[in-house]
């Protein structure tokens, strides 16, 4: 009987791993223009690429231009975009009213080396949005930087080393834990604990020296590791643990500030101590933030002089007149019709998923996330398509390669973030998509 199970099993894999050669194959042909424009680069650049995330197989598309929920590929082709830019592309592509904002910043020149009239704007902007969280907030480059200094500022603050993290989170390119500790890493303590797993928390917990506890570090939803939301519970805990060991509680937000108005914290009801920010803030441009309680955030006041916080680009033109227009672009009725509209996204594919029978959960993940043959996850505008079983990467690429013949985009790994420019018919074209990638694969999807 096993014998027999583990034929089966050897012949599924084999049939998927044609049918995806296959799509390669055809993805080569389609795109030929994009293939000789990777292979240039890779005599440039380790493997073609300058970030890690954008590297697709077997090659990545190269775009040339995009416009509202568009991309337009170097072969001509046009892709209904589902990316949204991993979150930071929530305007579209060239929204009218941040390409005024720039062009009007522009007129008047850059680089100033002083400050400029944007940046207190944007500052006001950010701390009212994100109040009563938000007192006071300082500008960084990315997310990962504001991540960075939002963890020196609790080693600053507590005079303690450890940092309380946990797997599957990503907090920028160095500070990563997709399963275990990337290598590029920040050299800090680091606590590995276990997303949503109170049980294990806690006993991570209980074997700490006592004042040993700088920081907790968490994102209120998964986001690069899956879309997968906290708990009330467990995000609860983790704010009456760091006020207990008189640690700090620290919200990176850089892709979830984007899920309710004054971000996914407070409409849990949770109130770190510190929160980051980045992507979609800056206006689609290059942006990081991080701020909190007063008198955490006035140790970086330079006339106390007390910590320095430096960055040639933190106020550059650019972001702060770009952020300032996009702010006030995406205010609350806005902010909640788009992840409307993506609640109404997940219903339509979970409602194709039980049309095929895919979506009985066949397990709950180490998240504490009931998983199943195939399954969407995510709140609002982030959303996730996930396989389950020991193919599912395999899986994965053949439904990215069905959707982008179909002209859709989206990550090779299944994440989506919806742009404002997303419209419900846009949406029925992905489901009829979907639907007939699903159609045609069903059997593959079913034995692996």
């Amino acid at each position: 009987m096993e014998h027999h199970s583990s034929n089966e099993s050897r012949k599924s894999h084999n049939a998927l791993e044609a049918a995806v050669a296959k799509a390669r194959t055809q993805y080569i042909l389609s795109n030929p223009k994009s293939s000789q424009a990777y292979s240039e680069s890779c005599q440039y650049m380790p493997g073609g690429n300058t970030r890690t995330v954008l590297h697709a197989r077997p090659f990545p598309l190269i775009f040339k231009q995009g416009d509202g929920s568009s991309l337009t590929s170097l072969d001509g082709d046009t892709y209904l975009d589902f990316l949204g830019e991993y979150t930071a592309g929530i305007y579209g592509h060239n929204n009218p009213t941040i390409r005024v904002a720039i062009d009007e910043a522009l007129n008047n020149g850059w680089n100033f080396g002083g400050t400029n009239i944007y940046e207190k704007t944007l500052a006001k902007l950010v701390c009212q949005r994100f109040s009563p969280t938000m007192d006071l907030v300082r500008f960084t480059n990315s997310g990962t930087e504001a991540n960075m200094c939002a963890i020196a500022t609790a080693i600053a603050w507590t005079g303690r080393k450890k940092i309380l993290v946990f797997s599957h989170g990503y907090h920028g390119s160095t500070i990563s834990f997709h399963a275990v500790a990337d290598k590029m890493n920040l050299p800090h303590e680091w606590l590995m604990g276990t997303y949503n797993d109170l049980g294990r928390t806690i006993a991570l917990l209980k074997d700490l020296p006592p004042g040993s506890l700088a920081a907790i570090l968490v994102e209120p939803m998964l986001g690069s590791g899956g879309g997968i939301p906290g708990t009330e519970a467990f995000l609860y805990y983790l704010r009456h643990t760091a006020t207990h060991l008189g640690a700090l509680l620290i919200f990176d937000e850089v892709m979830t500030s984007r899920l309710s108005y004054r971000g996914l914290g407070h409409k849990l009801g949770v109130r770190p101590d510190l929160m980051t920010l980045g992507k979609w803030i800056g206006g689609g441009m290059t942006f990081g933030a991080f701020g909190g309680r007063r008198d955490i955030m006035e140790m970086f006041d330079p006339r106390s002089g007390k910590l320095n916080h430096a960055g040639t680009f933190n106020n550059n033109i650019v972001s702060m007149a770009a952020g300032c227009a996009g702010c006030e672009l995406l205010d609350e009725e806005r902010i909640n019709k788009l992840n409307t509209t993506g609640e109404f996204f997940k219903k339509s594919i979970e409602e194709v998923l039980r049309h095929h029978g895919l979506c009985e959960p066949t397990k709950e993940t180490s998240r504490g996330q009931p998983s199943a043959k195939m399954w969407v996850s995510g709140i609002g505008s982030i959303l996730v398509i996930q396989f389950d079983g020991p193919d599912k990467d395999l899986l994965l690429e053949l439904f990215y390669h069905h959707m982008l013949q179909e002209r859709i985009y989206l990550a090779q790994r299944g994440f989506m973030a919806l742009s404002i420019e997303i419209t419900n018919k846009d949406i029925e074209r992905f489901i009829i998509a979907m639907n007939g990638f699903i159609s045609k694969h069903k059997q593959l999807i079913e034995k692996s």
